[in-house]
């Protein structure tokens, strides 16, 4: 079918079921990694893709499935969408890739498990991004309603409600779900249709892409003349790409020693685009893609140009390591969030990319900070700020760079 429409990125605390409910939707398990497969939790950011179809014959919403056939009737099924899943861990210690997810989604799904109190942290921090970043189209899934009563799912949905009252989900349904066995599914599907809508897109801007992945596909022992380029992943947020284009990636590739390390642009060319496991012949805004490019492919494996801006030759904003922003400082009920300070160290996550740095400069809500790598990215851009509280990174505000 080609590529997908619309990106829905799945938010929430630790194993409160994220990937389960992709796996329902897609039927992709997007544990991958060896580590993720280890430890049971998401580690890296993962992707899927599904097709949501309708039943000509059933009622609401009992039409709606991701099945060429209803399993209902059996009558053929109508397509009505490709939507692409990003799987954002919930681990306090991987909220960078959180945040990153965050930047390249149209909507989100929210994963409350009914079997914990609520909020959990990473629930409260996820929905803060979500705020921050301005993502509005947003689907509550309590899920795990299995391991626990009647009673205590209707206590959990009350926190629920009272979680969300006066945040960006206020309004946004609350869809009880089992993810284990996909209980109710057809009801998600039908509340995703009508509360994340496919955006419109701006196909005549120049082509800029968020990198939030990218792999050497080639397996071990490929002879060099079999050999294929890096691949790079993520989402066009404008424009469009086709294959032969010419490519600039910034900041680029590190050079030189790590202690006096610097970045150079990476100049290449696509020459291939892929959906999921579909050929494309041209890239637009919505879904994930991966672009097959004539880089080496060690510069791009295991994720080391993930953060990094995809775009023309000549057309992407420069590299820098100082940030100017404008700056807020979130009123968090789980903790103490005191005025930064000159010198202190923070992360901050600009898009698809997260970057350490330190307070050079502060001026009522105006701030510098000088970055420890450099980011690529235009003023008004939106970025999270997070701090050190104890031994913890932890969700603390947000910038606006100037």
């Amino acid at each position: 079918m080609g590529q997908a429409e619309v990106n829905i990125g799945l938010l929430g605390h630790v194993e409160h079921g994220k990937t389960s409910v992709v796996r329902c939707l897609t039927g992709v398990w997007t544990l991958v990694h060896s580590e993720e497969k280890k430890r049971g939790i998401t580690i890296r950011l993962g992707y899927a893709d599904a097709t949501f179809r309708k039943c000509p014959q059933c009622p609401e919403p009992e039409d709606f499935t991701v099945e060429e056939k209803c399993p209902k009737c059996g009558t053929a099924t109508e397509v009505l969408r490709k939507v692409s899943f990003l799987d954002a861990p919930g681990h306090e210690t991987l909220m960078a890739t959180a945040i990153a997810a965050s930047s390249i989604i149209d909507g989100a799904i929210l994963v409350i498990a009914a079997n914990e109190q609520c909020p959990q942290p990473q629930t409260l921090e996820h929905l803060m991004i979500l705020d921050i970043l301005g993502v509005r189209n947003i689907v509550v899934v309590q899920n795990k309603i299995d391991l626990v009563d009647k009673a205590k799912a209707k206590a959990n949905y009350e926190q629920i409600k009272s979680f969300v009252k006066g945040t960006i989900a206020e309004n946004a349904p609350i869809v009880p779900f089992v993810a284990n066995y996909c209980l109710n599914m057809d009801v998600l599907i039908g509340e995703i249709q009508k509360h994340i809508p496919t955006p419109e897109r701006n196909l005549n801007a120049v082509p800029r892409m968020y990198i939030a992945r990218s792999f050497d596909v080639n397996k071990p022992g490929t002879g060099i003349e079999k050999l294929v380029g890096g691949v790079v992943g993520g989402s066009l947020i404008q424009g469009e790409l086709k294959c032969g284009d010419e490519i600039e990636i910034r900041p680029g590739s590190p050079k030189g020693e790590k202690d006096r390390e610097r970045y150079e642009p990476v100049v290449s060319k696509v020459v291939a685009l892929n959906a999921g496991r579909d050929r494309l012949d041209r890239a637009i805004p919505g879904g994930l893609v991966a672009v097959g490019t004539s880089l080496d492919p060690s510069l791009t494996k295991a994720d080391t140009l993930v953060g990094n801006i995809l775009g023309k030759v000549g057309a992407l904003p420069d590299a820098t390591d100082i940030l100017e922003m404008g700056f807020h400082l979130l009123q968090r009920p789980d903790m103490e969030n005191p005025p930064f300070k000159l010198n202190e160290p923070l992360v901050l996550g600009v898009g698809t990319s997260t970057s350490v740095g330190f307070v050079e400069k502060i001026k009522k809500n105006l701030m510098t900070v000088k970055l420890k790598r450099p980011v690529c990215a235009e003023s008004k851009t939106k970025i999270a700020i997070s701090r050190r509280i104890g031994q913890r990174w932890r969700l603390c505000g947000f910038g606006v760079l100037q």
